[in-house]
């Protein structure tokens, strides 16, 4: 059975990484309690305009803004419709959704879920 990815890209003020760190770590632990098998948050690190498309350039960022690049892991997209049925359910992350104290703009947020094509893990 293919693994099946929730992604996301979130463009985020460099001054509102610090609490975005503490919001994503109460999910992870919310998500990987309720099934997830795997939960990834990133940070822009290698940004410069190299490529004709960035992260940066596409999400439109504004002066003073980084990319967060996250992913989160199921068994399959069945697996990750009760997951995700369980999240939403949890008084954890229904505290997490007040947008008045969300540390970036959800209107700007990216997401997709994928079925996995190619894997390799060491």
């Amino acid at each position: 059975m293919a693994r099946y990815v929730d992604g996301f890209l979130i463009p985020i003020p460099r001054k509102n990484v610090a609490a975005y760190r503490r919001l994503a770590q109460k999910a992870c632990k919310v998500w990987m309690e309720h099934g997830a098998l795997e939960y990834r948050e990133c940070i822009g690190d290698d940004m410069s305009p190299k490529m004709p498309a960035t992260f940066p350039k596409m999400l439109e960022n504004k002066r003073g803004d980084t990319v967060i690049f996250s992913w989160i892991v199921y068994k399959s997209k069945p697996h990750r419709d009760r997951v995700i049925a369980k999240v939403m359910k949890d008084p954890r992350i229904l505290a997490m959704m007040d947008p008045e104290n969300n540390p970036f703009d959800v209107e700007r947020m990216l997401y997709g879920g994928f079925r996995v094509m190619v894997e390799a893990v060491r």
